[in-house]
């Protein structure tokens, strides 16, 4: 379904939407069944606050484009604490070539990375 961009790019401007507020988005790609992102938290309590409100507000907005309601993303978040510049760089290389491995085609995801 994400790979509709109009979709994809709800939940990008999302996922930017409090960016340097509440949060600080790094490298994202919103997939067509998921999204892989790196973003800074001041605690684990607002990591999952916000987690709840991208998952929230991209179904509501989501669904109002289909026409249609209902729950829309698996509950099955995974985060991960990057604790030194092998593991970011990974991670950055995991998010950078997951499109490539699903075999998709330009357009088919939305993919931004942090140049900060």
């Amino acid at each position: 379904m994400l790979r509709r961009p109009e979709l994809a790019k709800i939940v990008a401007d999302s996922l930017l939407h409090f960016d340097g507020d509440r949060y600080r988005m790094g490298d994202f790609v919103v997939m067509p069944n998921h999204v892989h992102l790196m973003a800074v938290f001041r605690s684990p309590e607002l990591l999952k606050t916000q987690c709840d409100s991208w998952l929230h507000f991209t179904a509501v907005e989501i669904n109002r484009v289909l026409k249609r309601k209902g729950k829309l993303w698996q509950q099955e978040p995974f985060d991960h604490l990057v604790r030194s510049a092998e593991q970011y760089a990974y991670v950055r290389d995991y998010i950078a070539l997951n499109p490539e491995k699903a075999h998709l085609q330009p357009g088919e995801y939305y993919y931004r990375r942090f140049e900060g």
